[in-house]
């Protein structure tokens, strides 16, 4: 069975957001594409305490229970057949969807009959790299959309890296174009 997870495609993560990536709601209307395609939708939400030391590193973002911490409006959110929440504990976790506390992502895909797992979202340099990363390790067969995803490119060359750090780790680049036909 193939499953697709959504990112966290919130608020804060695009324009205007505390974490805005520039241009990172232009990727929406691909991921709802993709969203109609599959049969199972997973996505993964940053929902962090209002205290953390992840905030000594980030700008304060996506606290629970805030605008900032939903999903974006346009995001087909009633297609999502779980959300699972990471970053909620007072250290600097929460890049991978394999670190939800909510819910075991692996377990849970596992017990799906899930073998192959299309990844979108934001952002491409550290929570869709690491959850890409994360899938890797814990056995699936992983894809990435390129265009459905978006970097926040704190330094020049962040998403080159990353894209690069991923396809070594054998994670497999398409584009929704592919799904789509």
């Amino acid at each position: 069975m193939r499953a697709l997870l959504v990112v966290d495609v919130q608020n804060d993560f695009c324009p205007g957001g505390a974490l805005g990536v520039k241009d990172g709601n232009k990727i929406i209307p691909h991921i709802n594409n993709l969203i109609r395609e599959f049969d199972f939708v997973v996505a993964s939400r940053d929902w962090h305490p209002e205290d953390t030391v992840h905030f000594e590193k980030w700008p304060v973002h996506c606290v629970r229970g805030t605008e900032g911490a939903e999903f974006h409006p346009d995001l087909m959110v009633r297609k999502i057949d779980k959300i699972f929440d990471k970053g909620t504990k007072n250290k600097d976790d929460g890049y991978s969807a394999f670190e939800a506390t909510n819910a075991d992502l692996a377990a849970f895909l596992k017990d799906k009959e899930v073998e192959e797992l299309y990844i979108c979202g934001l952002t491409t340099e550290y929570c869709v790299k690491q959850t890409t990363l994360d899938a890797v390790t814990n056995g699936f067969k992983t894809f990435l959309f390129t265009d459905a995803i978006a970097p926040v490119n704190m330094n020049p060359g962040d998403e080159e890296k990353a894209l690069n750090e991923m396809q070594d780790a054998g994670v497999i680049f398409l584009t929704s174009k592919i799904v789509l036909r």
